[in-house]
């Protein structure tokens, strides 16, 4: 069976805040986190690559304590880092979630171009990206409401950081990358409302973000 990513022998923002102990709920957050990602990532095949790391045990769950943005973007800092140190054997995505913070879509959105700075002072570009999803997501010029948007609805604010090269590998063996996009809103839209809400991939009722 493959190991547990939520705990590995690296680099971590805290090793009580990813095991739980230290705060109430973050075990919740993973577990969350973990069935939105089987239930509608890979369920739904919004993502073909998502699954060939998840069956191997290669994605590492993080959970940032994080209250504000600068703690945030310390820890993403991190994590960046650590993911770099790591095999892409043992890891080769890390998903950072941070549930205190950004829980304001429009804050989210003007926090990705301090992570666009962070790529480029510590000289990532080209090697390491991240991508972004929220349980308010909404793509440019998109009705809030457009089911659509629910391809990039998470149940708590998450970074996901991605390597260059697996990516790359990924998009090569997938003849038509291209039409992933335009092919998940048809699938979200075929689903509708209803379905989606029966997927039950949101936040844990009751829990504090």
């Amino acid at each position: 069976m493959p190991r547990d990513r939520t705990s590995l022998p690296i680099p971590t923002i805290n090793e009580a805040a990813v095991t739980g102990a230290a705060i109430p709920g973050q075990q919740q957050v993973i577990a969350a986190t973990r069935n939105w990602l089987e239930r509608a990532v890979i369920g739904l095949n919004l993502c073909p690559f998502a699954r060939g790391a998840h069956v191997k045990g290669q994605i590492r769950y993080v959970v940032s304590d994080a209250r504000d943005e600068e703690s945030l973007l310390g820890d993403l800092e991190r994590e960046l880092h650590a993911l770099l140190a790591t095999p892409p054997t043992e890891v080769d995505t890390t998903l950072l979630v941070h549930p205190w913070v950004l829980n304001a879509f429009d804050d989210f959105a003007r926090f990705l171009d301090l992570v666009n700075v962070v790529l480029r002072t510590h000289a990532l570009e080209g090697v390491l990206q991240v991508a972004s999803f929220h349980p308010d997501y909404t793509f440019a010029d998109s009705d809030p409401d457009d089911i659509a948007n629910c391809t990039n609805r998470s149940p708590f604010p998450t970074l996901h950081l991605l390597r260059e090269d697996s990516l790359d590998r990924a998009v090569a063996a997938f003849p038509d990358a291209a039409s992933i996009y335009g092919r998940n809103m048809q699938t979200l839209r075929d689903l509708g409302r209803d379905g989606w809400l029966a997927l039950a991939v949101g936040a844990p009722s009751g829990e504090d973000r």
